[in-house]
């Protein structure tokens, strides 16, 4: 049986950490290089400790814990309120990135998420490498840090998650469990609880190794039938959960493609850029919608990732006119070096209804309503007979891509 690739991915202090990007944007200091906290108002003696800094952290001050027995730890402590809305926005958008890698993503919560990646192994043969990737991308497109656990189940992929923080990639497989897992504390062991913790400790067990080895029938009648193997599975690393793959709200159409031949020439690049155009822009027009935001993203032979993206002041979903814009951000973008991988990305999306203007103003025919209807004769034949049916001139002799 194969074993399973799954990844936890899980935003470091998100509240903290996604206050801080807004904060910058606008000049101010960055929390996370402070002893700070995200919380309710400090004169109410209600508020709590929602998110806190590394520097926070040292000071002994812990989340849930009400800000005035923080701020006596920490005299110079500085506060920031919530912004659900802002979080809600990057969640989006940290769970977007995320989903390039794989159709299979569970939403855990607000900051994390599993992904399945054992069948990406194709595509990314290198699975630490892919996880660094993602990391790093994070980093770079969105300006907060994310740790990566990788296991062969959710339960050890999230636990390797929780190791050194923050921006790390740790694994968990079942050979590291003995060396890594089975020394820490019983409390580190998912969704173990206080209560439980303290029943075990009652009884000696106060590792995860010592849970491990403990008898089940002792276990069973310490916490229940039900709970007592499922701490025994859970302390020797065995989880069969699935990863259940949440309905998302589409933010993007994108196609990117992988080439098993250096890209070195022009008129290559374009044609591949053009039925990667065409392939999200149909997909696009298919869900009723329309992009301000147009993206290209490139892959050298070394493995370099480069993206550059342009916001549009209208909206579209013209092939043509998507392909317009892809052609200028690869001119600008591509230095002649030979390419592994070409993707297109339309985002920032709103509902297809209304008038349409062109990008390029009245008198260039692209964008115009004779476009609009070759675009729509070129769906309806697609959806009847097929994609490959039809495809655009220099698109002949390409594959078209798979989606994302």
């Amino acid at each position: 049986m194969t074993e399973r690739i799954i990844f936890h991915i899980d935003v470091n202090s998100a509240f903290l950490s996604w206050t801080s990007v807004r904060r910058a944007a606008q000049g101010e200091s960055d929390l996370r290089t402070v002893p700070a906290v995200i919380c309710g108002d400090p004169d109410k003696r209600t508020s709590v400790v929602l998110a806190k800094s590394q520097a926070a952290k040292a000071y002994g001050i812990k989340t849930g814990e009400p800000v005035s027995m923080a701020l006596r730890k920490c005299p110079s402590l500085q506060t920031a309120p919530p912004d659900f809305k802002l979080y809600s926005k990057y969640s989006a958008a940290f769970m977007e990135i995320c989903a390039r890698y794989t159709p299979c993503l569970e939403k855990f919560s607000i900051d994390e998420c599993f992904l399945d990646m054992t069948g990406m192994k194709n595509v990314y043969p290198d699975i630490i490498a892919a996880a660094h990737e993602i990391k790093d991308r994070i980093k770079n497109e969105l300006g907060f840090t994310v740790n990566v656990g990788i296991g062969s189940n959710k339960l050890l992929a999230k636990t390797a998650s929780d190791f050194e923080k923050p921006d790390k990639v740790h694994t968990l497989f079942a050979k590291e469990i003995e060396q890594k897992m089975w020394p820490l504390p019983v409390s580190d062991l998912l969704f173990l609880g206080r209560a439980t913790e303290s029943k075990l400790n009652a009884i000696g067990i106060k590792t995860i190794g010592q849970l491990a080895a403990a008898d089940t029938g002792t276990l069973k009648a310490l916490v229940g039938n039900k709970a007592g193997e499922q701490l025994h599975n859970y302390a020797n690393g065995i989880d069969e959960s699935p990863v259940r793959d949440t309905p998302r709200e589409v933010k993007s159409y994108g196609h990117s493609i992988t080439v098993e031949e250096n890209v070195t020439d022009l008129k290559t690049a374009q044609s591949l850029l053009l039925s990667l155009t065409d392939a999200a822009a149909s997909r696009m027009r298919a869900g009723g919608k329309k992009a301000y935001n147009i993206s290209v993203n490139i892959r050298d032979s070394a493995f370099k990732n480069r993206s550059h993206q342009r916001e549009l002041n209208s909206p579209t979903d013209v092939t043509l006119d998507i392909y317009e814009v892809v052609k200028q951000l690869f001119s600008e973008l591509w230095r002649g070096e030979p390419l592994r991988l070409l993707g297109v990305s339309l985002s920032d999306l709103t509902d297809g209804d209304g008038e349409q203007i062109s990008l390029f103003g009245s008198a260039n025919p692209v964008g115009s309503e004779k476009l609009k209807k070759v675009d729509a004769a070129v769906d309806a034949i697609r959806n009847k007979y097929g994609d490959s049916k039809i495809l655009l001139g220099s698109t002949m002799g390409t594959k078209r891509p798979k989606k994302k």
